[in-house]
C-alpha cells in the first residue's frame, strides 16, 4: 500500500496597495498569472487593519497616496508583521531616502514606475525566498531554544543524578572500607586468639602472614588467589584451637609417642580450620587452601590424601612456608630441609617461589615450651613471669642466670607458678 502523495503546497500571499485602481489590477493580474495568491487593497489605512488580522509574505506597496506615504505605510507594517517582505513601488526616485530605508530593513526592495515585468516578478520571488528564510530561521531559533531549554534541564537532571551517584559511590566507598576494616580486624582477632591459647602457634601464624604477603605480591597468582593466600595463612591453624597442649607439645617433639586417636585429631585440623574460618572468610577458595595446607606433593599428605596439580596452587605455596616455619628449626637448616622435600612433600616450583621471596621477610625469634626443670642459664624468657597477685617476677627478654632460675624454683616451692614457661629458641 502506496502513502498518499503529500499536498501541495499553498501559493504565497501577497499584499498590494495602491490608491490608483487601474495600477492596483495591473499588479494583482501580473501576479496572479505567477500562480501568486493575491490580495488588493486601495487604502493603506484598512491595508493595516488586514495586517493585523491575516500574515503576508510580501507587502508591495505605491509610494504616493492620499492617507499615507508608502514608506510610512511599510514602516507601520513592519511594526505589525516584522517577518514580512515589503517592496516600495515609486516613480519619484528619492534615492538616500530609499536606501536609508534599505539598510535599516524598513523595506527589501524598491521597483520603480513604470517597472518591467520580469523585473517585478524577479523582486516579488525573490522577497517571498526572504521570507520563507526568515520565517524558518525564526522557527529553528525556536526550537533552537527550546531544544536548549530541554538541554538545560537534562543536563541540571543529570548533574543531580550524577552527585546523586557520586554520593552513593563515596557511601558504598566507605562501607566497602569499613567492611574491609572489619574483616582485617577479624583476620587480627583470630591470629591474637591463637596466639593467646599458644604462643608458639601465634608466633608461627606471624611468620605464615609475613611469607604469605611476599608470594602474593608477586606475579604468580591472580586477585583471588592473592586475598584466599593472604586469609588462608592467618586462619590455617585456628583448628588446633581446644587441642590439649600436650598434644600439640608431643606432636611438635614426639609425634611417634601419641596414639592413633591423637593423630587422627591433629591430622584432621585443617578440616577444623576450614570450618571455622568460613565463619570469617566464607570465600570457598580461601576454605579449599585452609584444607589443604597439610597435603603432600607426592600424595602422602592429610586430611584428603591429595597429590600434585590436585593441590592448587596457593595451597602448595602455603605448604611449604607451613614446612618451613613448623620445622623450628634456624633459617639455614630449615631451607635445607624444604629443599630434601622438593618434589616429594613440595612442589618444586612452589620451593623455588619460596626460596625467592624468604630472604625478603624479617623472621619472628622462634619460641618454645619448656617445664621448669628444663630451665638453663643463658636461656632468654618469652613472657613475664607473675605471681599470682599479678606481682612480675621476671620480665620477657631477660637472659637467666643460676640465681635466677634458683628464685624461680624456690618461688614455685612455696607458691606454685601455674603459667606456660616459654623461651627464645
Amino acid at each position: 500500500m502506496t502513502s498518499p502523495a503529500p499536498a501541495p503546497a499553498a501559493p504565497p500571499t501577497i499584499l498590494i496597495v495602491d490608491d490608483e485602481p487601474v495600477v492596483l489590477f495591473a499588479l494583482k493580474e501580473t501576479l496572479e498569472r505567477e500562480r501568486f495568491h493575491v490580495v488588493a487593497c486601495q487604502s493603506p489605512l484598512k491595508a493595516l487593519a488586514i495586517l493585523a488580522e491575516r500574515d503576508f509574505a510580501v507587502i508591495i506597496s505605491d509610494q504616493r497616496m492620499p492617507e499615507m506615504l508608502g514608506l510610512d505605510f511599510l514602516i507601520e507594517s513592519r511594526r505589525i508583521r516584522p517577518q514580512a517582505s515589503r517592496i516600495l513601488i515609486t516613480a519619484v526616485l528619492a534615492l538616500p531616502t530609499i536606501v536609508d530605508a534599505i539598510n535599516k530593513g524598513e523595506i527589501f526592495r524598491f521597483v520603480a514606475k513604470p517597472w518591467l515585468r520580469e523585473e517585478l516578478i524577479a523582486t516579488v520571488r525573490n522577497a517571498v525566498q526572504r521570507h520563507d528564510l526568515v520565517t524558518h530561521n525564526i522557527e529553528l531559533q525556536r526550537e533552537t531554544s527550546m531544544l536548549n531549554a530541554q538541554l538545560t534541564t537534562a543536563n541540571a537532571a543529570l548533574a543531580g543524578r550524577v552527585a546523586d551517584l557520586e554520593q552513593q559511590r563515596q557511601r558504598l566507598d566507605a562501607a566497602n572500607q569499613e567492611l574491609a576494616e572489619k574483616y582485617d580486624h577479624s583476620l587480627e582477632l583470630c591470629r591474637r586468639i591463637l596466639t593467646a591459647y599458644d604462643p608458639v602457634l601465634g608466633g608461627q601464624a606471624k611468620a605464615l602472614v609475613e611469607f604469605a604477603e611476599q608470594m602474593a605480591a608477586t606475579e604468580e597468582f591472580d586477585e583471588t588467589q592473592r586475598h584466599a593466600l593472604r586469609a588462608a595463612a592467618r586462619l590455617c591453624d585456628l583448628g588446633l584451637i581446644g587441642m590439649p597442649r600436650e598434644m600439640l607439645r608431643a606432636f611438635r617433639t614426639k609425634p611417634d609417642q601419641l596414639t592413633e586417636h591423637e593423630r587422627g585429631m591433629m591430622h584432621n585440623h585443617p578440616v577444623y580450620s576450614q570450618t571455622l574460618a568460613a565463619l570469617v572468610d566464607p570465600r570457598t577458595e580461601t576454605g579449599e587452601i585452609i584444607r589443604a595446607h597439610h597435603e603432600r606433593f607426592d600424595g602422602r599428605g592429610y586430611p584428603d590424601g591429595l597429590a600434585g596439580e590436585g593441590i592448587s596452587w596457593p595451597a602448595r605455596c602455603l605448604a611449604v612456608a607451613v614446612g618451613f616455619v613448623e620445622s623450628g628449626l634456624p633459617k639455614a637448616a630449615a631451607i635445607e630441609a624444604v629443599l630434601a622435600k622438593s618434589g616429594s612433600a613440595y612442589d618444586p616450583e612452589a620451593v623455588r617461589l619460596f626460596l625467592k621471596v624468604s630472604n625478603l621477610v624479617q623472621l619472628p625469634r622462634q619460641v618454645r615450651e619448656i617445664l621448669l626443670h628444663e630451665l638453663e642459664p643463658g636461656m632468654v624468657l618469652a613472657n613475664g613471669i607473675y605471681s599470682p597477685h599479678g606481682l612480675l617476677l621476671i620480665g620477657e627478654g631477660q637472659a637467666l642466670s643460676p640465681g635466677t632460675i634458683t628464685k624461680i624454683r624456690s618461688h614455685n616451692q612455696v607458691t606454685p607458678i601455674s603459667q606456660r614457661l616459654l623461651v627464645y629458641s
